[in-house]
């Protein structure tokens, strides 16, 4: 057993590394507390659900 959070292991970090942002094509940031792809440029929150990124802007959350 790992002390790894679960819905961490589901995530692979050099995909991660690879994603975009769909709008800017700029840099995401990795929130594993709400799993969320964070996009600053575009003010918007992609989420991350069952591991999968959903890269939809109109399932995207806007941020400040």
């Amino acid at each position: 057993m790992t002390d790894t959070p679960p819905d961490d292991r589901l995530i692979n970090r050099h995909m991660l590394e690879a994603l975009v942002c769909p709008v800017t094509n700029g840099r995401l940031n990795y929130d594993s507390q709400r799993q969320e792809l964070v996009s600053k440029a575009a003010h918007l929150a992609f989420p991350i659900r069952n591991g999968i990124p959903i890269m939809l802007v109109d399932e995207a959350r806007e941020i400040d």
